[in-house]
């Protein structure tokens, strides 16, 4: 893809983003305006790496990239459907009335990012360039920073459940971190 129908495509995807994001991006402390970045990294790889997607499609760092995307994606169903059913929410998937804390929120407190971080180097492994490396660590770093910021709004939200909760899970990988 050339520079300027790369830039459309930016332009015209991150326009789409923002109705999503609008109530967000007037809150800078809340955690989806940090998503919001995020998301902007993740659309950004994508767009550097799409011409590498299938390029030399049995290579190790290829093979990598697709077992992280399937995790992604299994994450992400996988939580999205624990939100909806167990956490009952008000309005938003976001806005749970319950906490959950079965499935893979049992040893995770944020699958839905995990899944982000797992997408983001895995669309990363695509192609391993300098400025690929940068988008995937700053998008690392969004995503780190939206999870404490969600665990504040959760604090607030649950009180000394979520706390007990912090205690007993990890942020993002099972027994690591």
């Amino acid at each position: 893809m050339n520079p300027i129908m790369s830039l459309s495509v930016f332009v015209a995807l991150s326009i789409l983003l923002l109705p999503l994001s609008w109530d967000s991006l007037k809150k800078p402390r809340s955690h989806g305006f940090t998503r919001f970045f995020a998301f902007e990294c993740i659309l950004i790889l994508i767009i550097l790496n799409v011409p590498h997607w299938f390029e030399d499609p049995f290579c190790s760092r290829q093979i990598i990239s697709w077992l992280l995307l399937g995790i992604s994606l299994s994450l992400a169903l996988h939580g999205f459907h624990l939100l909806r059913i167990v956490g009952r929410p008000s309005g938003s998937f976001e806005n749970t009335t319950q906490l959950v804390a079965v499935g893979a929120y049992r040893r995770i407190r944020h699958p839905l990012y995990a899944s982000l971080l797992a997408g983001t180097w895995g669309v990363f492994m695509k192609d391993l360039s300098p400025i690929g490396l940068v988008i995937a660590v700053a998008c690392s770093l969004f995503l780190f920073l939206t999870a404490r910021r969600e665990e504040g709004e959760n604090l607030a939200r649950f009180g000394t459940e979520y706390a007990a909760y912090m205690a007993r899970t990890r942020m993002f990988i099972p027994y690591l971190c």
